[in-house]
């Protein structure tokens, strides 16, 4: 019979504190995605770590209104808060997608009083694209 490990400490007496904690974050990249659909603005530290994000739909749009630059420039407003509040000085900016939103995003980013240090448009480009169905015959 194996013998059991002793235990010379057990877990952590006391309250565990909150996961989310507030960190000084100086640089960041913040990821717009625009569809034709809706506008997510994601924040991440530079690592790729999500710092705060939010999309037309969670600020209150439903339905077509999502798809427009006010609810694009109501994101972006509610996604950058809190990291302005965190001490956020500059920031990287990537685009990605065609929606309406883009532009809208893109001038409440730097209405913010955060430094754009680099501008960037990620969106998907297909080099040769998806191969296209046969002809029809009739």
């Amino acid at each position: 019979m194996a013998k059991p490990i002793p235990r010379t400490r057990s877990r952590r007496t006391g309250r565990i504190g909150s996961r989310k904690r507030a960190r000084g974050i100086p640089k960041g990249v913040i990821h717009i995605q625009a569809s034709f659909n809706n506008t997510i603005v994601t924040v991440t530290d530079v690592r790729g770590r999500v710092v705060s994000w939010s999309s037309a739909g969670t600020s209150g749009f439903k339905g077509p209104r999502k798809a427009t630059p006010f609810a694009a420039q109501i994101a972006a407003t509610n996604a950058i808060r809190p990291v302005v509040d965190q001490g956020m000085l500059r920031a990287e900016v990537m685009i990605k997608g065609p929606g309406p939103g883009r532009d809208a995003a893109l001038r409440t980013i730097g209405t913010s009083g955060i430094r754009l240090t680099l501008v960037r448009d990620v969106t998907p480009m297909p080099h040769n694209g998806c191969r296209p169905p046969k002809k029809r015959r009739v």
